[in-house]
C-alpha cells in the first residue's frame, strides 16, 4: 500500500497541478468541452493510463463536463500515486 501524504506534501504537490484541487481526502479536475461525445472521447483517452497505473479515477460525466477526483482508497486518502495519475491526466486532451 502506498504511504498517505501529509498536509504539507499535499499542499506542495497540487500547487504545480494547473485546474486541480484538494476537497477533503480526494484530489479533484473539472474538464469541460463542446458537447458529450467530446466528454466521452476524453473519458476514453484515461482508461490506458488508469489500467498502467493500476490506479483508477472515479469519473462524472454530465453532457459536456467532466469531473475527475482521485484518492488511494485502500490507503484512505492521498498518496504520491494519485499525483502521478493527476500529471499524467493534465497532459491529455
Amino acid at each position: 500500500m502506498a504511504p498517505l501524504l501529509n498536509e504539507s506534501e499535499i499542499q506542495e504537490r497540487v500547487q504545480v497541478l494547473d485546474g486541480w484541487n484538494i476537497e477533503s481526502k480526494t484530489l479533484r479536475a473539472t474538464r469541460k468541452f463542446k458537447d458529450f461525445i467530446q466528454s466521452v472521447d476524453f473519458v476514453n483517452k484515461l482508461v490506458a493510463p488508469a489500467e498502467s497505473a493500476g490506479h483508477h479515477p472515479d469519473i462524472e460525466i454530465s453532457y459536456n463536463t467532466v469531473k475527475i477526483t482521485l484518492t488511494t482508497h485502500d490507503a484512505g486518502g492521498l498518496t504520491q500515486k494519485d499525483f502521478d495519475l493527476a500529471q499524467v491526466i493534465s497532459q491529455i486532451i
